[in-house]
Formats: C-alpha cells, sequence, structure tokens
C-alpha cells in the first residue's frame, strides 16, 4: 500500500491522477498547507523541503519519495506503465516531464504568486510571468499539432503538464488561440481515472481550502 500525502494543488494532483491511472492500491492523507501542517517537524523529517506531495511505499521497506517529478517515475517503474522501457522513448517522455518540471510548473506558479497571492499588485510581475507562460502553452501547442499526446503514447509527461496546465485560468492565461492544447486538455479531462485523481483529497476535506489559500499564501511570502 502506498500512502500519499497531499493536497488539491497541481502538484497533488499528478501524484493521484498517476496512482489512479496505474490502479496501484494507495489511502491518502490531506495535509492542510494554509495550517502550515508541511512545516511541521513529523513532515519535514519526511520531505526536507516542506512542500506536498510526498509518498511512503509500505510495501517496500516503508521508502519515501518527495518531488512529483521523481514520484512520477518512481510510479511509473514500480508499475511498468506510462513510461516505456526503451532508451529512446524514456528520454522522449522524460524531456516533457522536465520541460514541465524546469518551465510549465515554476512559470505558472509564479505567476500566481504576483497575479492571485501577492498583496500589492505589480503589473512588471505579472505580465512578465504571464507571458512566458503563455510561451510554454505555445510549444505545447505546435508539439500537439502532430501528436495526440506529448510523447507518444500517454505517459506521465502528460499527467504533469496536464495537471497545470488545466489551471491556466488561475494564473490569468487565456487558451485563446491555441487550438490543439486545448484539444489535449478535454482529451485527457475526459480519462475516468484523471476524474478520480482530481477528486483526491476529497470535497469534504478541503472545502475551506479555497477560502484560505490566498491568505495562506501571502503568510510564505513575508
Amino acid at each position: 500500500m502506498i500512502e500519499l500525502l497531499t493536497a488539491a494543488t497541481p502538484n497533488g494532483h499528478k501524484v493521484s491522477i498517476a496512482l489512479e491511472e496505474m490502479s496501484l492500491p494507495y489511502r491518502h492523507r490531506h495535509i492542510k498547507l494554509p495550517e502550515g501542517e508541511q512545516k511541521e517537524p513529523w513532515y519535514l523529517a519526511l520531505n526536507p523541503n516542506g512542500r506536498i506531495p510526498t509518498i511512503i511505499d509500505h510495501d517496500d521497506s516503508d521508502f519515501v519519495v518527495f518531488e512529483s517529478g521523481a514520484i512520477l517515475v518512481y510510479l511509473a517503474e514500480k508499475s511498468g506503465k506510462f513510461l516505456p522501457p526503451d532508451r529512446q522513448g524514456r528520454s522522449l517522455v522524460m524531456q516533457w516531464l522536465m520541460f514541465q518540471m524546469s518551465g510549465i510548473g515554476p512559470m505558472m506558479g509564479q505567476a500566481n504568486v504576483f497575479f492571485r497571492y501577492a498583496p500589492e499588485k505589480i503589473p512588471y510581475a505579472i505580465e512578465r510571468y504571464q507571458r512566458e507562460v503563455r510561451r510554454l502553452f505555445g510549444v505545447l501547442d505546435r508539439r500537439l499539432a502532430g501528436h495526440t499526446y506529448l510523447a507518444g503514447d500517454y505517459s506521465v509527461a502528460d499527467i504533469a503538464n496536464w495537471s497545470w496546465v488545466q489551471r491556466h485560468d488561475w494564473s490569468g492565461v487565456s487558451l485563446e488561440g491555441l487550438p490543439h492544447l486545448k484539444r489535449w486538455l478535454d482529451l485527457i479531462a475526459a480519462r475516468p481515472a484523471v476524474v478520480r485523481g482530481m477528486a483526491v483529497p476529497a470535497a469534504d476535506a478541503r472545502e475551506d481550502e479555497d477560502k484560505m489559500r490566498i491568505e495562506g499564501a501571502r503568510k510564505f511570502l513575508i
């Protein structure tokens, strides 16, 4: 059994979606980010970076994995799904996974900070990060013009990128003029395992989280 420590964020949803897609048995614990639970000593002992998600593989000597990209690779290797075994196929998936980890995630994260969370609105910063997010979306759109998925068959690269891109409205970035990206978003959103993964943590456990998200995030900007 895998234990998932998570919250309702793009990085958290990457892993809950992957677990559902891979049909791996798991249970989850909702980490209350606005209350700073991810900074408590017990959690930092598992994840020194104090972020979510983290997994504990109780089937493998309680092995702990943090960093969402590393978790996706670990789960793909454990299940034998969504990461090709051949060198070139694996490399292609890893390239688009790293694209999300180094580009889409950080740039959308910064867009969120300045567009949603920062107590002072700085137009230059908002425009700078929204413009970069839009540029990265264009890279995805061009790739998807000739491919159903990012790296051949559906893979952890699609799970990682989709979990962030589907929150484009929160970053204040439009998908206007990006038809291939829109098609891909809709295609993945319709997958039953994605629907189930997006429902973790359960709605009743996070009903107040959206209300507290901005206030909680601002505490960590100080």
